[in-house]
């Protein structure tokens, strides 16, 4: 194992206080590490054992001989250390033995060991305080109390259970468990409250969708709401590569809603804040937008467009990072989310890991195996753009992971927002700007300024004091309505006007987007021209029902995509006429 712990001359002030520095373990099979929440505790594997450590007085607590575990995770309140290790049945095809071990910290005992065959949520979920304990078996969500492994206390139990999240923070507990459509009936997502699981109206929420092959649960801090990301293994329509994703918002009071994104394409990253008041949200084909939603789900700011695919609010929630990683450049926005100001755009080229650390103050960056097995490293960032630590993995090694010291939340105060990069003795290597490749013939000619995609700049989406109230949905479809009144008039009105008087350009305008009783004296034309303008003002209606809010399927949104072709198809014909 690397021993990666910057020394005591490292310049980040309070964060001293949780610098811990370990016997260096090396060896090709340390590749599985893992701290408690609190930080007063690590665990890793060597290939050989599992060691667990107290990190305050470096004491060696336990040794287990798990030489083939490469999960490991600890309870909350330190009682419980869980293994998983590959699932493996003998040659002959009976059973294999029981690959998920739950350990006492305390006296070292084996309490209770399961065959769980999945590395995909193979960790029990625990509560805050450990009351409670689940596990997904079967079909079935099993529930322990106060660690006791060996008696299930309750059983949630619907048809086909694909997964659950356990909510975050104190009693009461609640559970979110999702079940995949079948036979054509709708996927649905339940909010529970532990441990009321029996009656027809038992469920504290419900939202069902179509189109989810997976999804993606996340409670926020206060265990009110839930976000859920509903994806699709394949994009019916090839528009995307990633599948289609939907965003749905649900209540534990019982309130559903679709979140709106206003641009077409994957969902890369939803994040809640901590206050759980709002949520970031990472959408759209590249150039990819990034907007910040409330409670009812409408856009408080848009921070226009840009090479991200990532969101991560800080610990206090007071700073946002936006980052384009993986097969993006490493582009870092950092953003004071309550004056909505940017604060820096530092670049880290090829990470493949982010993290904050617990002060809220300082990032950590790293390029890890077996993600990327070349220029392994990490680096230590201030939100203001600083690099203060540097770490490079020598050419023979890799760098499989790499994590901050946990520390409970409260331990550091949120501090005051500065907008002026610290000092730091660390030379920050700015990559050189990629130059568009130019041919011989134009190397000699001035550039010209175009681009692939014109990208949006940030902006408000709150009303501002002084302005007008913003209209209602209603109001807004009302009001269009009236708007498309006013015009068919003003039409009527020129189609009524002496032949001799000449119409003004808005009446001709008018007069070319409106059916036209014209014929041509050709049935087989007159029909096609009807159809035409018949398609035409069921897509002028579509517009107005998605400018209300109104949530469009996918074939009314193909239909919308064809409306300049009937144009066109249109004017061939008339002008035939």
């Amino acid at each position: 194992m690397e021993d990666i712990c910057p020394s005591n001359s490292w310049p980040l002030g309070d964060i001293l206080a949780t610098i811990v520095l370990l016997c260096r373990e090396s060896g090709k099979n340390c590749k599985v590490y893992t701290f408690s929440k609190d930080g007063t505790l690590f665990a890793w594997g060597n290939g050989e054992k599992i060691n667990v450590t107290n990190v305050t007085n470096k004491g060696l607590l336990h040794s287990f001989d798990l030489p083939k575990v490469v999960c490991l995770e600890f309870s909350p309140k330190n009682t419980v250390l869980a293994t998983w290790q590959p699932y493996t049945t003998s040659k002959d095809g009976t059973a294999g033995i029981p690959n998920l071990q739950l350990y006492d910290i305390k006296t070292g005992t084996c309490l209770k060991s399961f065959i769980q065959k999945k590395m995909q949520n193979w960790c029990p979920s625990w509560s805050e305080d450990e009351t409670v304990c689940a596990r997904n078996v079967n079909n079935e969500v099993h529930f322990f109390e106060n660690n006791n492994l060996n008696t299930i206390a309750n059983k949630l139990h619907l048809q086909k259970i694909n997964d659950f999240v356990l909510s975050p923070g104190p009693q009461p507990y609640k559970v979110a468990v999702y079940v995949p459509g079948s036979k054509g009936a709708p996927s649905f997502v339940r909010l529970y409250q532990y441990p009321n699981f029996d009656g027809p109206h038992a469920a504290l929420a419900n939202k069902s969708f179509f189109k989810a092959d997976k999804v993606t649960m996340l409670w926020n801090k206060k265990a009110t709401a839930v976000l859920v990301i509903a994806s699709t293994d394949v994009d019916k329509t090839g528009a995307s590569y990633y599948g289609e994703q939907t965003l749905h918002y649900i209540a534990t009071n019982g309130e559903s809603a679709v979140v709106q994104l206003p641009k077409n394409g994957p969902i890369y990253d939803v994040v809640w804040n901590s206050s759980s008041t709002e949520f970031c949200a990472v959408y759209g084909f590249m150039p990819a937008k990034a907007t910040i939603f409330n409670l009812k789900c409408d856009p408080v700011f848009d921070f226009g467009t840009g090479p991200r695919n990532a969101a991560y609010y800080s610990p206090h929630g007071h700073i946002l990072v936006l980052a384009g990683f993986g097969n993006l450049r490493g582009q870092m926005e950092v953003w004071d989310v309550k004056n909505y100001k940017l604060i820096s755009k530092p670049v880290a080229s090829d990470s493949t890991y982010f993290a904050w650390c617990p002060d809220g103050e300082h990032i950590l960056t790293a390029t890890c195996a077996p993600r990327l097995r070349v220029n392994n490293g990490f680096k230590i960032w201030h939100y203001t753009g600083s690099v203060l630590h540097k770490y490079d993995v020598p050419s023979n090694a890799e760098l499989w992971q790499v994590s901050w010291q946990p520390f409970l939340d409260g331990i550091f105060p949120t501090k005051t927002i500065s907008y002026q990069a610290v000092p730091s003795d660390v030379p920050n290597e700015e990559p050189k700007a990629a130059t568009a490749y130019r041919p011989p013939a134009l190397r000699n000619k001035p550039n010209t300024n175009s681009k692939l995609h014109e990208e949006e700049p940030p902006q408000n989406m709150k009303p501002q004091p002084g302005n007008d109230k913003p209209l209602s949905k209603t109001a807004l479809k009302n009001q269009r309505k009236h708007e498309a009144k006013k015009a068919a008039k003003q039409e009527a009105r020129s189609d009524k006007s002496p032949p001799d008087l000449a119409p003004t350009p808005a009446a001709q305008s008018s007069a070319q987007n409106t059916i036209s009783q014209s014929t041509s004296g050709n049935p087989e034309v007159d029909k096609k021209i009807k159809n035409l303008k018949k398609k035409l003002k069921a897509i002028e209606q579509l517009k107005e029902q998605a400018t209300a809010g109104k949530q469009l399927e996918k074939n009314q949104l193909e239909k919308i995509q064809k409306e300049k072709a009937l144009l066109q198809e249109l004017e061939d014909l008339e002008l035939g006429i």
